[in-house]
């Protein structure tokens, strides 16, 4: 059984940053649950283009309002909470926080934890380095 605490897990190298956001990985590749769980929180009237190649991501929206695009249709969809939406495609997307997003995440592969987004909005294959 794992157990962990967000919090605590907030104070040591599970929390990854980047520019108006933060993921704290609970779950990585190495706890050989097949997938990655991260609390995700976005900052409020922030605006990010991602696509993951190389993983599906399912997301649900915990607390705050925003949106997403599909980037290659144009559709946008509301989040706030209660709505999840996944990555099933490899979907190319913008995330609009407009206030602070906080998301419940799976990846598929599961991410390791050291990865960082590339500059096309992507993480590196997960036999290949970031």
């Amino acid at each position: 059984m794992i157990v962990r605490n967000l919090h605590e897990a907030r104070v040591t190298d599970r929390r990854v940053a980047d520019q108006r956001w933060e993921s704290v990985r609970l779950l990585l590749a190495d706890d050989n649950m097949g997938f990655s769980f991260h609390i995700t929180t976005i900052e409020g009237d922030s605006e990010h283009t991602f696509e993951y190649k190389h993983h599906f991501e399912s997301v649900y929206c915990v607390s705050g309002t925003g949106s997403i695009e599909d980037l290659a249709t144009g559709e946008v969809h509301r989040i706030e909470p209660g709505v999840m939406y996944a990555l099933d495609k490899h979907d190319r997307h913008t995330l609009r926080a407009e206030t602070e997003l906080v998301l419940a995440c799976c990846f598929n592969p599961p991410v390791t934890g050291t990865e960082v987004h590339r500059e096309d909005g992507s993480y590196a294959p997960a036999d290949a380095a970031a």
